[in-house]
């Protein structure tokens, strides 16, 4: 497992706590609109960090983080993911797992074993454009995390929370696409919506944001389906 960069303090990364993020190298995603590329190819341009490193960090930062944001690259690849969690748990952290669902037996286990408090996934697209807009077979596995997210409660004793949301690109999705997407994740807890944003990380540089219309009309359209859906990043 790889750490490949730590953002030392955010208010946005997990709602309600000051916390931290970490982010892990390696993803089996190549996303086209991703502005993590060089965390996603483990670029040698990258420091890593040592665990120690982190630990000491989180030590040092008890009284005054309350939460960690584990993020990529996609975190679920990594075997030893569980083992680090549960000791970042024992410092007294929430853990928030940023995740593209691809590893359903791994989440499912995270959840179980009450290693994560927080879930946030990723919806690509719609499934039938799925496979191709991730440039990986994983439709099967991703519909699998879904189904299990919708299955947890996220009343307030069970400690459990989750959101899907969906990063929007005027190339690649339109009204039919938040249509199919909102009907497969119909009843979700919240979902969402952030525009594409340009950035010097960015796979691939032809894309551009909805405008604020259109965003706007989205936002309306998945509240059908979906009434705790909002924009994010505006």
């Amino acid at each position: 497992m790889k750490i490949l960069g730590l953002n030392k303090t955010t208010l946005l990364d997990y709602p309600g706590r000051v916390a931290c993020t970490i982010f892990l190298g390696g993803c089996n995603f190549r996303c086209p609109f991703c502005h993590n590329k060089d965390i996603v190819l483990m670029s040698d341009a990258i420091d890593a960090y040592s665990q120690d490193e982190i630990f000491a960090f989180l030590r040092k930062r008890k009284e005054i983080l309350t939460g960690v944001c584990i993020t990529g690259g996609e975190p679920t690849i990594n075997n030893d993911l569980p083992g680090f969690i549960a000791d970042i748990k024992q410092l007294g952290y929430k853990i928030k797992l940023d995740t593209n669902g691809s590893s359903p037996a791994m989440l499912a286990s995270l959840i179980d074993n009450k290693l994560i408090d927080c879930c946030a996934m990723d919806i690509k697209n719609a499934p039938e454009k799925y496979d191709t807009t991730v440039s990986f077979p994983a439709l099967t596995d991703v519909k699998k995390s879904v189904e299990l997210l919708l299955s947890q409660s996220c009343e307030e004793e069970n400690g459990f929370s989750y959101e899907f949301r969906t990063t929007l690109v005027k190339e690649l999705h339109d009204e039919a696409d938040l249509l199919s997407i909102c009907k497969w994740i119909a009843g979700a807890n919240a979902y969402y919506l952030q525009p594409y944003v340009e950035s010097p990380g960015v796979f691939q540089k032809e894309f551009h944001a909805h405008d604020m219309e259109a965003l706007s009309y989205f936002e309306h359209l998945c509240q059908t389906y979906i009434p705790n859906t909002h924009l994010r990043g505006i």
